[in-house]
């Protein structure tokens, strides 16, 4: 049995070599399904994967409450107004004291101030915050220290630079111990975080990319900048008033969130004549990322197997053709007794070959192009170890299913007919 599939084998590879070029041709449908399977695959989970660990870093115990500016009402012959809406303090001893499995509540405020050492200025989020703004959402330190409880309560003129900042002001130099103008006042630089996203994607300039943070103790920032901001614009003032921008507050279990969440949304509605305010929840999130990414897949997959299936057509197409020319020689072996099946299997080896050959190179070229994109597009990319697999037998199953035809056709030809056939 081995010795005859070894020389059915034989006798389809040299039928192949007959014709290089539309054996090539041929498998090069393959060849671009499978590696686009592979690469929109590895692209696809790249993307998923990082916006997963963005979000993952916000908390996946964390219920995030954030201040929202509610749509301005027109009112006319007024030079100054005040406005007042978002987050309160009111609200964060609310969280803190009646809301049970919450462990700990971090507010914060952001002062709208430039940041300047030298020459060089930029217009980053300052946030003043109290030292649990670290251990809530699992931001690391590069250098140097965090903000601590002795800073809050001796009202410390020092502040912490985010990744963005630091490189952008001190690019050839470390920033821990230098003093930076923020606003009005000098602060010293007591410690540099890492970014919330990759190093590579973070671009130099803070005042274009709102990645760029720096923080300062909340007892601080409320005694140097206030809660009340003024906004200039043609003939008019505007100062608004809002007590907190921010606060994060985190929950002992990931399954009590929901319940948590529902009940941050339920205290806002009633203590808010407007909703000036929103409820961010990393956990819903992930859970909606999550089903985005298996739709995202299904859509990929279902593009890459239409490739297949154009590859599938051409290997049909091109084996009818075969049939066509060799049925003297079909109808010669048929004349010297080969059965039906050793003729079917001969055709379907042909097809195999041509599959496998497709496939092999589609998963060599569909490990290649990740890299290459992630060399050139500055993209992450993940192959899992299942992609090449499932792609390599999806191929050779396509060789197998559209090669039935033309195989069985070429068995049920009429022996005297074929040997009549010039």
């Amino acid at each position: 049995m081995n010795l005859r599939f070894v020389k059915t084998l034989r006798l389809g590879v040299q039928s192949l070599l007959l014709h290089k070029l539309r054996s090539f041709l041929t498998t090069l449908g393959v060849l671009f399904g499978v590696s686009s399977v592979i690469a929109m695959l590895a692209v696809g989970e790249g993307g998923q994967e990082e916006a997963l660990e963005q979000i993952q870093k916000l908390g996946s115990q964390n219920v995030i409450l954030r201040s929202v500016k509610p749509p301005e009402d027109r009112v006319s012959n007024q030079e100054t107004r005040v406005v007042s809406y978002g987050l309160t303090r009111a609200d964060e001893e609310r969280l803190r004291v009646t809301f049970p499995g919450v462990t700990r509540v971090v507010p914060a405020l952001q002062a709208p101030v430039e940041v300047r050492f030298e020459d060089k200025v930029c217009s980053p989020r300052v946030l003043a915050t109290p030292p649990g703004y670290v251990a809530v959402t699992g931001r690391e330190m590069l250098e140097g220290r965090f903000l601590t409880w002795g800073d809050e309560q001796s009202d410390a003129s020092v502040c912490v630079l985010g990744y963005e900042v630091a490189r952008f002001l001190f690019p050839f130099e470390s920033a821990a111990g230098k003093r930076v103008k923020v606003g009005p006042e000098y602060f010293e630089v007591v410690g540099v975080m890492w970014p919330r996203v990759p190093i590579g994607s973070v671009v130099q300039d803070p005042s274009v990319e709102a990645g760029g943070e720096v923080f300062m103790p909340l007892a601080t920032g409320r005694s140097r900048f206030g809660e009340r901001q003024a906004i200039v614009r043609s003939g008019s003032q505007e100062i608004t008033e809002v007590q907190l921008h921010e606060i994060i507050v985190e929950v002992d279990e990931a399954e009590n969130v929901p319940f948590v969440a529902d009940a941050c949304r339920e205290m806002l509605k009633r203590n808010h004549d407007k909703k000036d305010y929103e409820v961010i929840v990393p956990l819903e999130l992930l859970l909606r990322l999550e089903e985005t990414k298996r739709i995202f897949q299904i859509v990929l997959s279902s593009i890459a197997g239409i490739s297949l299936l154009v590859g599938g057509i051409g290997i049909m197409n091109v084996m009818l053709a075969t049939v066509t020319e060799r049925t003297r020689e079909i109808g010669i072996r048929r004349a010297l007794g080969a059965k039906r099946r050793h003729i079917v299997s001969q055709f379907l080896v042909e097809t195999i070959v041509l599959s496998g050959c497709g496939g092999v190179a589609g998963v060599l070229l569909g490990l290649a192009i990740p890299k290459v994109v992630e060399h050139f597009a500055d993209l992450n990319t993940i192959v899992r170890p299942a992609a090449p697999i499932f792609a390599f037998l999806i191929s050779v199953g396509v060789g197998v299913v559209f090669g039935l035809y033309p195989a069985w056709r070429a068995a049920h030809m009429d022996p005297v007919e074929a040997l009549r056939h010039e």
